[in-house]
């Protein structure tokens, strides 16, 4: 027996130095920068909350045309105003090429423009797969390229085997090309994970010419989180009238501190086949003394479906018609100044003042199920024109009965979707020092 130990033993060091070296999670945390797409442009706050108002008024009518289907970045017609926040990272060895996509948590496909047979002109050099060593094509076996695998519409490319596939948005924007798979580059924590799979997007028209396509953060299995395994992820959106990048998590992160709540993500609704969306359960919103109850629709009359979502895609929070006109009614009544002409605020409600920093305003608070946020002032008002009007950033979706919770509400605030517990964390942060 003791040689059996002596022979053994060395073994079993071994072996258990290699256990404690192996990192209990492939990837911890992962961590891009972000960037919005007004940023650094020389846009006035008056241009900015303009150009805000007309991206969330568009993603709302592409939502609701797109009921079933993967959720847009909305067009306003010649101006491209479309997109939000730009994840930067890096796609191929041994030199990562950068990609600029836009972060979307309302749709599943990662893709990039690549290897063009009709491309859109983009600012930044477009993905070359031939300088890549590590790229590799994804194979029409691959479940991947089955009904099951996440791809609306998928084919088989008989020369060369490979998997192409077809995926569209409500703007009717598209994307078309092969699956293949390359090692991503998170610049901002220096890791390099390798065989993730995305679009090499061949032939694809998107409404927004600053990126170079999209980064999915659904809940479907294509999604970056769902590839890379990662139970957590977050963001934190720093002050969008003012320039400076963003960070977005893939992983887990520490406590949020004291400060933090939580909300259970609520069940899709139930309107036939899936969803990529985050749902949250709004019971009610609060303007100062003033509150005004939410129904805890499931669908709504247009099949946009009425539960109300956190979107990343979405400027503005934006409420069913006969909700914001309670809200409008609660700020006018108790902010003493007077309103502004809405046919000159875009539909946004805006008192005129000489001294908006000193206007004390009712305070606003979501009340979710199990949490009540208290959204800060900065977060639902804005001073433009020099001060001459304090506008309260919030819209009416119109004819789509709909609530979305916009990234101007979710500014300095630590966004974490918790996907293995099904709930949502946030908790006020500085999010330029995270």
């Amino acid at each position: 027996m003791k040689d059996l130990t002596v022979i053994i033993l060395p073994y079993v060091v071994f072996l258990a130095m290699i256990l404690i070296a192996w990192p209990t999670t492939t990837w911890a945390t992962l961590r891009a920068d972000l960037t919005h797409v007004d940023s650094g442009r020389g846009f006035t706050k008056r241009e900015l909350l303009s150009r805000m108002a007309a991206r969330s008024t568009a993603r709302a009518a592409s939502l609701a045309r797109a009921a079933t289907a993967p959720v847009a970045r909305g067009t306003t017609g010649k101006e491209d105003i479309n997109s939000e926040y730009l994840v930067h990272l890096g796609v191929g060895t041994p030199s990562p090429q950068g990609v600029a996509l836009v972060l979307d948590t309302g749709s599943d496909l990662t893709w990039t423009q690549c290897a063009c047979t009709a491309c859109y002109k983009q600012p930044i050099p477009v993905f070359d797969p031939s300088a890549s060593r590590t790229l590799g094509v994804v194979s029409c076996t691959d479940p991947i390229c089955s009904a099951r695998g996440g791809l609306p519409l998928s084919a088989c490319s008989v020369k060369g085997n490979q998997c192409r596939y077809g995926y569209s948005y409500g703007d009717k924007s598209f994307t078309i090309g092969t699956v293949v798979e390359d090692t991503f580059t998170f610049s901002g924590s220096a890791a390099a994970v390798p065989s993730l799979r995305f679009g090499c997007g061949m032939n694809n028209s998107l409404t927004s010419t600053e990126a170079s396509g999209i980064a999915g953060f659904g809940r479907g299995p294509l999604s970056l989180p769902s590839q890379l395994n990662a139970g957590v992820f977050s963001y934190c959106f720093t002050t969008i009238v003012e320039p400076g990048s963003s960070p977005v998590f893939l992983g887990t992160q520490d406590s949020l501190g004291d400060d933090a709540q939580s909300t259970p993500f609520a069940p899709t609704p139930a309107r036939g086949g899936t969803s990529s969306f985050y749902y949250l359960s709004l019971h009610g919103v609060t303007v100062g003394e003033t509150l005004v109850p939410l129904n805890d629709a499931s669908e709504s009359a247009d099949g946009s479906g009425g539960a109300p979502i956190i979107d990343s895609g979405t400027s503005i929070t934006m409420f069913p018609q006969a909700v914001f006109q309670s809200i409008r009614e609660a700020f006018v009544s108790q902010v003493p100044l007077p309103v502004a002409d809405a046919s000159e605020t875009g539909g946004l409600l805006c008192f005129s003042t000489a001294d908006p920093k000193n206007v004390a305003v009712p305070k606003l608070v979501l009340h979710l199920e199990g949490a009540d946020w208290d959204i800060p002032r900065q977060n639902y008002v804005l001073d433009v024109d020099d001060g001459a009007l304090l506008c309260v950033v919030m819209l009416s979706a119109g004819d789509h009965d709909m609530t979305i919770i916009g990234n101007f509400q979710q500014q300095n605030t630590h966004i974490v979707y918790d996907l293995q517990a099904n709930k949502m964390v946030f908790a006020p942060a500085s999010c330029d020092q995270l």
